[in-house]
């Protein structure tokens, strides 16, 4: 049985239970490998700063159009390991075409999502998965492996939504409550002076997203006065 230690507990166990159900292949193999430790500094985390672009917001329902990522190594975004992929759906886009710009021709030429999946896996094995607004990113892959592979996905994942509420709150966490449209990814990446990219380009969000992450942890560490593990970071 594969088990993993962490002092938080209920990801672990989630992760172990959702190992025992997958059958032979990505998403087992993908579970098998633990991720890092909650202990581990942010200055060497992995991450995988992930976006995906659907045709709507019920993963029931709706479906994975597009997935972008890229690596993020301590304090290093890796373009060297950035990839993007467009995934097929068979019922079309629909209205979601205003938003991410892709055609029905186009995701009909995309890669079955079995196929999309087992990259995206082989990519976040041993890896925390970075993504803002992160439930969006879980709860279609929880919904996509499950309709795949017959089980359940689990990840550790930091959530630049999050972070950004947090540095928002100030040093005493008494901030006010951030106003409408201020947890944005471009809105927070603005906050740090950083350059603005096409919206809904999975491959653009996903970068945006880890350079947001890598100022949002200097300045929270800064904070602190102290360098900040993965426990101190991590999506509850």
């Amino acid at each position: 049985m594969i088990r993993w230690r962490d002092p938080g507990g209920g990801s672990a166990r989630r992760r172990e239970a959702a190992a025992r159900r997958a059958p032979a292949g990505p998403l087992r193999d993908h579970l098998a490998v633990p991720p890092p430790s909650p202990d581990t500094p942010v200055a060497e985390l992995p991450l995988l700063a992930l976006d995906l672009e659907t045709t709507g917001l019920d993963a029931g329902s709706d479906r994975i159009v597009a997935m972008a990522w890229v690596p993020v190594d301590g304090s290093a975004v890796d373009l060297g390991g950035a990839r993007r992929l467009v995934v097929a759906a068979d019922a079309g886009v629909g209205e979601s075409a205003t938003v991410h710009g892709l055609t029905d021709d186009a995701v009909a030429a995309g890669q079955p999502e079995a196929d999309a999946l087992t990259e995206l896996l082989a990519a976040l094995t041993g890896r925390v998965l970075l993504a803002h607004h992160a439930s969006i990113e879980t709860t279609f892959l929880a919904a996509a492996c499950d309709r795949v592979f017959t089980a359940p996905f689990a990840t550790t994942c930091v959530d630049t939504l999050d972070l950004q509420r947090r540095v928002l709150a100030g040093a005493l966490g008494t901030g006010p409550e951030p106003r409408a449209g201020e947890l944005r990814l471009q809105t927070s990446r603005e906050r740090f002076g950083l350059p603005r990219y096409r919206p809904h380009d999975p491959l653009a969000d996903a970068l945006g997203c880890a350079e947001l992450y890598l100022a949002q942890v200097a300045e929270l560490a800064e904070r602190a006065r102290k360098p900040l593990t993965l426990k101190a970071i991590r999506a509850r």
